[in-house]
């Protein structure tokens, strides 16, 4: 058997990282992760992602908030009384991150200035509900994070 010099140890040294970068590629799966977007038209809610950053600023100058506050029927939504939605009608998203499938998105008619999610349609989990409305033809939308138990 021959001596080994540096030339060997380094051509022995390249081989052996070839063959490791080779094992990396064929051993581990790709693409088999889930890989969703956050939304089927994100694209189209992406030009339009102008008018939800002017529909926050005309809801961040109103002097009071939509509040919600979690009861054992739901999430119950309350309007203060000088927001006055163009109808009654107010839309509503809860939004989960995690799963596409449990989001809830409908429009309801706000009676006495409040409505309520019946906790049927929630999963434990976090959620982001996002509200929207119009009033006077403009559009406004506010944001909150919600834990449900």
């Amino acid at each position: 058997m021959k001596n080994l010099n540096w030339g060997h140890g380094l051509m022995i040294a390249l081989g052996c990282f070839i063959l490791f970068i080779l094992t990396m590629i064929f051993t581990f799966p790709t693409g088999s992760e889930n890989s969703d977007l956050v939304s089927d038209n994100y694209y189209e809610e992406e030009l339009e992602y102008q008018k939800i950053i002017d529909a926050k600023e005309n809801a961040a100058a109103l002097a009071q908030l939509p509040t919600y506050k979690a009861t054992p029927a739901g999430i119950e939504i309350t309007f203060p009384e000088e927001i006055l939605p163009d109808g009654n009608k107010v839309n509503f998203v809860l939004f989960r991150t995690e799963d596409s499938n449990l989001d809830v998105k409908k429009e309801v008619t706000l009676s006495n200035h409040r409505f309520n999610i019946p906790k049927q349609v929630i999963s434990k989990g976090s959620y982001t509900l996002k509200l929207k409305w119009t009033e006077n033809k403009k559009l406004y939308q506010v944001d909150y994070d919600i834990v449900w138990k």
